[in-house]
């Protein structure tokens, strides 16, 4: 009989999780200001299937729909303390040991993989504590998201439908896979 690492029960949503360059903390009600400072540059979104994200009203909405889905994670460029993106942990599932992350958005002074990789490598790292797969659902149009997703290990594996009914791409991550990226990118990073 072979002796198998027990998973903690009862997935934290809303960790506290510190990086090198980003910090992600819970999303409270105080941040919406600052939140959508970054959210209303129309370029974000360009690509995404909810392009007038940048709108104010359409932009509130959507912050109303991540403080109650309880899973809502600010992120926060440890350099400054400023407020740079927000990104969710979202559909944890116990039976099927999966969750998903999504969401995410982060400033365009900030795009370009560094900190987008160190802000899903925390969140990784966090859920699989807890599960060993990781679901990420992307617009079939989103091809920068797709290639962000598969940057850090994901694979596409079919299509689901999203939680406004839209056809997505669904990409999976699990933890011997995650952990293999990880390691290699460790070893790279200075």
């Amino acid at each position: 009989m072979s002796a198998v690492a027990a998973r903690p029960t009862g997935f934290e949503l809303q960790p506290r999780l510190q990086g090198r360059l980003v910090e992600l903390r819970p999303l409270r009600a105080e941040d919406i200001d600052a939140l959508y400072a970054v959210a209303s540059d129309p370029l974000i979104w360009v690509q995404h299937p909810s392009p007038d994200r940048y709108k104010e009203n359409i932009f509130r909405e959507f912050f109303r729909d991540s403080l109650a889905s309880g899973g809502a994670l600010i992120a926060l460029d440890c350099k400054d303390g400023r407020v740079i993106g927000s990104s969710r942990f979202h559909g944890y599932d116990e039976c099927t040991s999966e969750v998903e992350i999504g969401w995410t958005f982060l400033a365009r002074s900030h795009w370009g993989g560094v900190y987008n990789g160190e802000m899903k490598q925390l969140m990784l790292r966090h859920a699989f504590r807890f599960v060993k797969r990781v679901i990420f659902l992307v617009g079939p149009t989103n091809l920068r998201s797709q290639r962000a997703v598969e940057k850090i290990g994901a694979v596409c594996v079919g299509s689901r439908l999203d939680g406004q009914r839209r056809e997505s791409l669904a990409y999976q991550i699990t933890a011997a896979t995650a952990n293999d990226a990880l390691a290699l990118k460790s070893l790279s990073e200075p």
